[in-house]
């Protein structure tokens, strides 16, 4: 099936509370244009280097997400255009988000990486460490960072059931956390393209989905 078909497809059947980020790295320019063509304007990347480079080659109106491991020595690059990073996951790179931020005279928003899965090499907080972090206060230091929610990648696994129970633990943090923000925190980036569907039954509101709209990857 053609990108055009894929987009449309999901556009018609994802509901409308929920937003499709389509996760674009490792594809060519071409690819993300045909999407674009078809309607979408949110597009994932992982590596700050590929995003820039892509950026300059597309439409303005794109609307660019992060969606993979951020180091703080990268911020820099995708500081002056990015409108969502779904990966903030320590107090070291909010702080790096909200200075580059100041420095290009914008507010980036985020989300927290939440670590729910039982992969040990998936980044981001643990839930106890997220919720002292909040309480402290400490996020009044970084008025250049606008928290928007929550993001968790699931096990990668054939049990649903697993995947389903990490994506209720998100829900439910996020309704704990959205006292402390008000109607700005109103995100929970969670499920891809083999787990999307499970985690939309368990409330998400943004799926991040590549390979069934661009086919598999070429590395």
């Amino acid at each position: 099936m053609s990108v055009t078909t894929q987009i449309r497809e999901l556009q018609a059947t994802l509901p409308k509370d929920v937003t499709l980020v389509a996760v674009s790295k490792f594809h060519p320019v071409e690819a993300i244009r045909e999407a674009y063509e078809a309607g979408q304007r949110i597009f994932g990347e992982s590596r700050p280097q590929e995003l820039a480079a892509k950026v300059p080659q597309l439409p303005k109106d794109i609307e660019w997400h992060m969606i993979g491991h951020l180091q703080t020595n990268k911020v820099k690059m995708i500081a002056p255009f990015v409108a969502l990073i779904h990966s903030v996951d320590s107090e070291r790179l909010v702080a790096e988000i909200n200075r580059q931020a100041e420095k290009c005279g914008r507010t980036i928003d985020i989300l927290f990486e939440v670590h729910l899965a039982e992969d040990e090499s998936k980044s981001g907080w643990d839930t106890s460490e997220l919720k002292e972090f909040l309480a402290s206060g400490a996020m009044a230091q970084f008025p250049n960072v606008r928290p928007r929610g929550v993001m968790t990648i699931g096990t990668l696994t054939d049990d649903i059931e697993l995947n389903k129970k990490e994506f209720l633990t998100l829900r439910e943090l996020f309704e704990e956390l959205r006292s402390q923000f008000g109607p700005d925190f109103d995100t929970v980036s969670m499920g891809m393209t083999s787990d999307y569907k499970e985690a939309i039954e368990c409330g998400s509101t943004m799926v991040r989905i590549g390979s069934m709209i661009f086919g598999e990857r070429v590395y």
